[in-house]
């Protein structure tokens, strides 16, 4: 089925994303072990579902499956900021490397107006001075400090979601959001399925004849921005960068078993396989991506998806439903539901196996 016979297809109505969950299934901390986390396994070939723990996921995949984790590391983003009036501004920075003018995005949410020249006060005597403003609400601010990293690892939040505990993080949360592998510095949000697989597992994987592969995507805000839209197809899909190097590269172009972690590594091997340039895409090239995934489109860069639960009416739910349809992702949701699995991002997760043509 294409997009142009889907037409006014329930699949393109926002409200038919929606489900209802019951707020103490929401995860406000992560198992205390990663791999203890519960996993809903979903063969669709058969039709079956499966409760288990990620502790035993190699159990439910072909043996010298290749899984491909999004290694972007999480940067402490928000800042306790305040107007030389006193009033309270909080600076969520949205990038570590500034600009030709030294500036950073970011968004500030405050009660008044923001205004350009306008100067916020920091912790430590630092300050922010508002440079501009872009098409999408957001700002061009630029630091007092020599190091934005590491002014933002000393004085910076981690930007956990409103959803958990009120978006109010704490020193353990410094720990517990981020994944045991990530590497370069990026991201505003953690790739929350890799948060699952400690570094016990992962070499538990490689033991039993796995492989493990990366990706580098820096998640955005976009990422979980809601879906307005009441047509999906009007939806304004976000724009992040990402990057394969050779041996990831080598490895999507295997006939072998191939498990993305996560949607961000979906999005980016399936925006590799959809280049014009594909199968001949340099390694470690730069490239972006605004892909949007639901049903209808075809996604042929993997054959199983790990995937956390997912919030209503999201792109996220989205693209899950690209792989076995809507109708069945939102059972899968309310047997999950009715099994009280925990969701989000500190919450369980599912493997999704899908039947290979």
């Amino acid at each position: 089925m294409t997009q142009n016979d889907l037409g006014r297809h329930p699949d393109l109505e926002l409200a038919n994303y929606y489900y209802d969950l019951p707020e103490e299934l929401i995860a406000t901390r992560p198992s205390k072990l990663r791999e203890a986390a519960r996993l809903l396994v979903y063969d669709q070939e058969l039709d079956t579902v499966t409760h288990d723990t990620f502790e035993n996921i190699d159990m439910h995949l072909p043996d010298s499956s290749r899984f491909f984790f999004n290694q972007s590391r999480v940067f402490p983003c928000r800042l306790n900021a305040q107007k030389q009036t006193g009033a309270k501004v909080e600076v969520f920075i949205l990038g570590v490397r500034p600009n030709a003018e030294g500036s950073v995005e970011a968004l500030l949410k405050s009660s008044g107006k923001k205004r350009i020249g306008e100067i916020l006060e920091l912790p430590a005597g630092e300050t922010a001075e508002i440079m501009g403003r872009t098409e999408e609400g957001t700002f061009f601010v630029k630091l007092s400090c020599q190091s934005i990293i590491d002014y933002l690892e000393q004085y910076g939040g981690v930007p956990i979601p409103p959803y958990i505990r009120g978006g109010v993080d704490d020193e353990q949360d410094r720990k517990d959001y981020q994944t045991s592998f990530a590497q370069e510095l990026g991201s505003v949000a953690a790739p929350t399925a890799g948060l699952h697989f400690s570094p016990e597992l992962l070499e538990k994987l490689k033991r039993l004849g796995h492989e493990t592969h990366f990706v580098t995507l820096h998640v955005g805000m976009g990422t979980f921005a809601p879906v307005k839209a009441d047509h999906i197809l009007d939806h304004k899909m976000h724009t992040e960068s990402y990057r394969l190097e050779s041996s990831t590269l080598e490895a999507l172009r295997s006939s072998q078993y191939k498990v993305a972690v996560g949607t961000t590594s979906l999005r980016a091997l399936e925006s590799v396989r959809k280049d014009p340039d594909w199968p001949n895409i340099r390694p470690s090239e730069i490239k972006t991506t605004n892909i949007f995934l639901y049903p209808g489109v075809q996604v042929s860069s993997i054959d199983a998806l790990v995937t956390n639960f997912h919030l209503p009416k999201s792109s996220l739910l989205m693209l899950v439903s690209s792989l076995i349809g809507r109708e069945k992702t939102l059972e899968l949701y309310q047997t999950a539901i009715e099994k009280k699995y925990r969701f989000y991002s500190y919450g369980d997760g599912m493997l999704i196996k899908r039947k290979r043509l």
